[in-house]
């Protein structure tokens, strides 16, 4: 007989059944993982977008904070930056974390830790059970990353407007596997998609989504990327931009 398992445990691997029961009663749309936006809704953004030739670099990029470095973008995961759920107390990693993690637990001790949970990443479709991995394996990734935001139009902006962008937890933000983050590095569609091609719908509707709300423009490259991805998309106007 197979020893009982622990209640966490259980209710972790609960969570697993029960989103993938979500995933089988939904069905699976042809090229496209479940869940995704409807191709007329992403088509729509792709032609709202702007287009220019190429992405050029700017000088004056940078993230860090420390010293006199320039900090481009504002203290990472600030909570006083006018963006969706800012000003609610906890950071924006924290508030990504306990909105994209399944089963998402706290530290008893402070309402905005999150602690654990389970992970569906949203560009491989691996799932991560943090009580085993921890959650420095877990990154939060910004979907139109930072430094191109900047070459491509964020280097205009204002201080405060930047700083809202790298912490827009409704349009720019996603919890993923830190693999996952790091292979996509700074790279934009033309240069990174998901690697599993079910998710690229999902991924060029969040791209268009941030990019169309903040003005940044679309590399000609980019473009036609994006455009294959929506291809994948099922048919239909279903909402772009949801997880």
């Amino acid at each position: 007989m197979l020893p009982p398992l622990a209640p966490r445990a259980l209710a972790l691997a609960l969570a697993v059944v029960v989103t993938i029961s979500a995933v089988l009663w939904a069905g699976r749309p042809s090229g496209s993982a479940p869940g995704s936006p409807g191709r007329g809704a992403v088509t729509a953004l792709l032609e709202a977008a702007a287009v220019v030739p190429e992405r050029l670099p700017v000088d004056g990029y940078e993230r860090d904070c420390a010293g006199a470095a320039a900090c481009v973008f504002g203290p990472a995961w600030s909570d006083a930056t006018g963006a969706p759920s800012s000003g609610n107390g906890c950071s924006t990693r924290h508030d990504v974390l306990a909105r994209d993690l399944l089963g998402a637990t706290r530290d008893p001790a402070d309402r905005c830790t999150v602690t654990g949970g389970i992970l569906v990443d949203p560009y491989t479709g691996g799932v991560v059970d943090t009580g085993e991995t921890g959650l420095r394996g877990v990154h939060v990734d910004h979907v139109i990353p930072l430094a191109a935001a900047w070459d491509l139009a964020a280097w205009e902006w204002t201080p405060r407007r930047r700083a809202a962008f790298a912490n827009d937890v409704d349009r720019n933000l996603v919890a993923v596997t830190g693999s996952a983050n790091t292979s996509k590095s700074d790279s934009t569609p033309a240069g990174w998609l998901p690697p599993d091609p079910t998710r690229h719908c999902f991924y060029a509707a969040r791209y268009l989504t941030a990019a169309v709300a903040y003005g940044i423009p679309l590399t000609e490259s980019d473009r036609d990327a994006l455009d294959a991805a929506a291809q994948t998309c099922p048919a239909g106007s279903g909402t772009a931009g949801a997880q």
